[in-house]
Parts: C-alpha cells; structure tokens; sequence
C-alpha cells in the first residue's frame, strides 16, 4: 500500500488571523502588487481605499475638503473633515474584518466600500500606518506595524482639531517591491475623477487643488481631444447620471462609476448605455442603424447609484450587480428606460443637437459602407496569407479566452529579424507573441481608416490583435512596443503609437499599449552580472563589482542574446504606459510631430537640442554622459 506524499491531518487546518491572511494573500483584496509604475498597481488601490472612506463621509454630508499628502519616501497622509471615525471604536474599524458602520444602509445608503476589508488592508500591508480621529474637541490615535499596534494612545485626550479622521501609512517593500514610488500623475487622475463625481468636493494633492462645478460635463470636457460634434448632453434621473457627445475620430471611449467609484473595467451599467443610446437614436430617427454606426467616436460618462453594488474583484473596477437594490429593481433595464426617456426628452427639446448627432452616425455609416468592399479583400488577402504570415510568432493563451492566464496573454512589436529573433527564442510560448514589422511603417497620420485595410502590414497587425472591427475581442492584454533606444527605433515607436492614436485610441485609452524598457549596459564580474537602464544604476552597479568591472553598452535589441533576453521580458519586465495626452488635442499632437515640417517643429528641435557626447565607457568606467 502506497504511502501519501503529505499526510492531511487536524495538523493541517490553520487558522489565520486578520493580518496574516491579508499579508499572505494580498492579492485578493488589492489585486495586482507591482511597484507603481502602473496606475493599476496595488499603492494606488491602498490610496483608494483610504480616499473612499473620506468621499463616503462627504456623500452623507460631512466634509467638503480632503488633503492628501504624497512624500518623497512614499508616505501619504489623508486627512478629512467628515464626522470622524467614533473615537472608542478606532481600534476595531482598523484592524477588526468585516467591521464598519457600512452595514447600516441608514447611514451610508450609496456607499461602495461595504465589506470592512479596505483600511485593514492598507494597515497589514504598511510598514508604519496610523488613524487618528478628532470628535467634538477629543482625539485618539492608534499606531501600527503591519497590522501588529506599535502604540495606542488610549483614552482620547483634548484637541482644537476640527472634527474628522487623518490616516498615514507607509506601503510595506516585503508586500510590493524595494523600488516601489508613487506617480503623482496616476494620484491627480484618481483626484479628478473624485472631484468630477463629487461637485462642490475639494480635494487637495501636495497643496494642489481640484475641484468641479458641473461634475460630469467637466468630465467630458477635460478628456475631449478634439472639437466635440455638439455640445455636451447631460442626462439627470433617479440614480442614473450620464453625459455625452461625439468626436471626429474612432472608438468608443466610456468612463463608468458606481456610488462615485470608477469601474476601470465597465460592466452592467456601461453594457446598458450603450444599448440604450442605440435604441433611443433608432427610435427618435426612425431608422435601424448599426449599433457601430451610433457609437463610433462617442465619448461618454455614466455614473449609476446602487443600494448594495455587487463587484467581480474585490478592488472594485467591474459591476456585476443585476439589481440596484435588495427590492429587486433590475439595473440594466432601469438605466435602460432612464437614457432613453431622457434623451428622447433633450433631443426633442434640442433640434441642432439632434441634428448634429444624425449627421455624425450617417457620416459613419457612410464611412463604413466605403471601407466594407476593402475589408471584404482584405479578410480574403490575411486568410491567404496566415499560414505562410512568417512576421507573426503567435502564442496559446489570448485575452478572449478563458484561460486563467488570460490577462498576462502580451503580444510584442518588434522591428526587424534580429530583435524578433532573441524575443521569439526566449519568450513564453504560452503567453506572449511577436509580431515583427519589416521596418519603418508607413506614417498614416492624415490618411483615412481605408488604409487600415489596404496595407497589407496594419491589416495584419490589426487582424492579429482582432481590433479591425472593434475592440471588444482583443486577443491581447498587453500590446509592447519592443524597438531599439535609438533615433530609428524612437522613430517605428511614433509611427505605431500614431497607428494606434489615429484608428484605435481607445486601445491607448484601455491600458493594453506599452513600451519595452530594455538595459543600456551590463555590469559584470566574475561572480555577480547588473542589467542597467540608466547611468545611475550603471554606477551604482560599477560601486558592487568594483574598477575591474567589465562594462557592456547596449545599442540595440538584437545585440542581447535570448538567454539575457529572458530576463527583460519575464515577471520582472520593466514597462512604460503610453498614456493618452491630458487637455491636448490628438489632431494638433500628431500634426505637430508627425505632419510635414512646420516652422513651429523646427524651432522646437532647435531650442530643444542637446548633444551627447560619445564615451568609450570600457575605457571611462566611472565617467557620464551629458544629458541628452
């Protein structure tokens, strides 16, 4: 009789207790960990948690202003003016689970953080967390270590302090990384996005102010990048908040919140209004248009109210919910009947609005009906051409498939054969593909979608990623731009980006377009080699191994063997975001640095020009370059 591996007895029952569980799986309440670089990373969701806590004070009615604070060390300080947590149950709502005074629905009615997980969260994954309370000229201070209190104050004590809560908390290295830092720019979008939602709050970053006045139509004005078709439609009903209008461009883009939280990821509500504005634009014109036709270059912002919101993760950024109260009063249906009552009601009452949305889904369907012969070849060309495409490398698992492993699915665009080579040899096959261009891509700023189908190189690209249509089958989570650091490479990077600004932005807008940060240089000895992405970490890895380090300057992708490669491209993979540019128009962006040559371009390269001066590095170990 065989003997099991591992003996399952009462012995292997544990019982965690709150902080250990959170420490051991952060994950599942703050989802993705990394070091901050990406607005999505854990820091921000520790932020987050914290904020939210204050704007639910102010929804009820108390407080008008939040202070945040962000330091250099990356402690972040949060203060609000709201009620303040009750002063002998500090201890309990920071470090007690599934405490909060959330369960009461009289208190907090529209309230997004109902599970008493959230400030527990922040205070087992922070190296130093504190919560202070003012209450009726009383305070009481409670301080922690990882969940672990490092000193209670105890009895409250007198305090001039106007009533609120303040919370400082310092992210734990163990829980993210060493290298973890704040983006102050991801911490302002998050600030604004509060402001839009909550008009009349004022919330300050490092003394920096934000505030609305018209709430969503700030909204929209803000991230419009080009002269909207009309102006801003604003839809107010019973718990349903929208507001819209049409661009010139392509995509879709929708920024969807629940009780004032953005759901990143959309969900029941953005599925309604999307449905909704299409049935209420075949109705009022009395015509049965593509949904595609109705929806193409809107920009639009629903924000719902729900009783009990129900979320697929624990971080909050897809609804799920099917009812908008415990009384069962379907969700998707009562947003539906809300945009169309609505809206049937503006556009009777508004006739130039009415009149400009019409033309602007006809000048779509009329875009559409051009480009549908082409697309017709183009799909026979591409089926053609799969089996024998030898530019895509292609990997197992995609974003539209149910595989786990689903978000990590990464498609790399890379240029020329070498670069191609060492990432298709050392990448995984399971998760991520190369697509590799043949060189300089054609510059198709100015030029119609026509042309997504005509050349043969962006029909393929957009095929394989399954964006020549719509977005809403992306087989990839991740697409990088992995081309050299120098002027060629900088070069295929703009005329991709602008690829992907000119026909599918909301790509750029969703999160899914990187770049590849690959090291400058190698540092080596004989028992320790550092990859280095910038001359401070050169010299720093120059201190570690001494003068007899041997020094590598990488000058393109393909000089890196697979073996090395591995390591750029695997968990630890450094990525930048291409972020969508804030209060610019993408037109004048992409005529000033990709249109023919202006006068305007050239006294900027002029007074923006530096030289670098080449050094033999081998040879000048400690010496750097000027900046470039």
């Amino acid at each position: 009789m065989s003997t099991p591996a591992h003996n399952y007895t009462e012995d292997s029952i544990k019982s965690l207790d709150w902080r250990e569980h959170i420490r051991l799986r952060p994950g599942m309440y703050i989802g993705k960990l990394g070091d901050g670089s990406q607005p999505e990373d854990g820091i921000y969701v520790l932020l987050k948690e914290v904020i939210d806590n204050c704007i639910d004070e102010h929804v009820m009615g108390f407080g008008k202003v939040i202070e945040v604070e962000i330091t250099e060390d990356h402690q972040v300080t949060v203060r609000d003016y709201g009620r303040g947590v009750p002063l002998g149950k500090l201890m309990e709502c920071s470090a007690q689970i599934n405490t909060g005074a959330k369960y009461d629905s009289e208190v907090f009615k529209r309230s997004v953080g109902l599970n008493g997980v959230g400030i527990k969260a922040v205070n087992a994954l922070s190296t130093f967390f504190e919560i202070q309370a003012y209450r009726e000229k009383q305070t009481r201070a409670i301080e922690f270590s990882q969940g672990i209190v490092k000193y209670d104050m105890g009895k409250p004590t007198a305090c001039d302090e106007p009533d609120g809560t303040r919370i400082c908390f310092r992210p734990d290295p163990e829980s993210f990384t060493a290298h973890l830092h704040y983006k102050l720019d991801y911490a302002r979008e998050m600030l604004r996005f509060y402001s839009w939602l909550n008009p009349g709050l004022t919330l300050k970053l490092n003394g920096e102010s934000f505030k609305s006045k018209d709430g969503l139509r700030d909204l929209i004005a803000a991230k419009l990048t080009e002269a909207p078709q009309y102006p801003v439609i604003h839809l107010d009903g019973t718990d349903v908040e929208v507001a819209f209008t049409h661009g010139t461009g392509y995509g879709e883009e929708f920024y969807t919140f629940v009780n004032g939280q953005h759901t990143t990821q959309g969900g029941t509500h953005m599925a309604a209004f999307r449905e909704a504005i299409v049935q209420e634009c075949r109705e009022f014109y009395k015509k049965q248009f593509e949904p595609s036709d109705v929806r193409t270059s809107i920009i639009a912002a629903v924000s719902v109210k729900v009783q009990e919101p129900i979320f697929e993760s624990q971080t909050k950024t897809k609804l799920g919910s099917t009812h908008m109260e415990p009384n069962g009063r379907n969700l998707r249906s009562h947003i539906i009947n809300t945009v169309v009552k609505e809206l049937d009601n503006y556009l009777h009452k508004n006739p130039d609005a009415a009149k400009a949305l019409l033309e602007r889904i006809v000048a779509n369907e009329k875009e559409r009906k051009e480009i549908s012969g082409i697309q017709k070849a183009a799909r026979e060309s591409a089926r053609k051409a799969k089996v024998h495409n030898k530019k895509l490398r292609d990997c197992r698992i995609h974003l539209d498939s149910k595989d786990k492993q689903r978000e990590e699915s990464t498609l790399f665009i890379t240029e020329g054969d070498s670069a191609s080579g060492s990432i298709t040899k050392s990448r995984d096959v399971n998760t991520q593909g190369v697509f590799s261009l043949r060189g300089k891509p054609l510059n198709c700023f100015g030029l119609s979608r026509k042309i997504v189908y005509e050349n043969e190189e962006f029909y393929l690209l957009a095929n394989a990623l399954q964006i020549d249509e719509n977005i809403e089958e992306l087989r990839y989570n991740k697409i990088i731009l992995a081309t050299d650091a120098d002027v060629d490479g900088m070069h295929i990077r703009l005329l991709m980006i602008t690829f992907f600004l000119q026909f599918f932005p909301e790509l750029i807008r969703a999160g899914h377009m990187y770049i590849l940060q690959t090291p400058l240089f190698r540092v080596r000895n004989k028992k320790e080699t550092f990859y280095c992405y910038s001359d401070t970490e050169r010299q720093r890895a120059i201190h570690k191994c001494g003068k007899n380090a041997e020094i590598t300057r990488f000058k393109g992708l393909g000089e890196i063997s697979p073996d090395e490669f591995k390591h750029f491209i695997g968990p630890k993979m450094r990525l930048e975001p291409v972020m969508m540019p804030e209060h610019k128009s993408i037109k004048e962006l992409l005529t000033f640095y990709m249109g023919k040559n202006t006068p305007d371009r050239q006294a900027y390269i002029v007074d923006n020009l530096r030289i670098e001066k080449e050094l033999d590095f081998n040879e000048q170990p400690g010496a750097l370059p000027e900046a470039a």
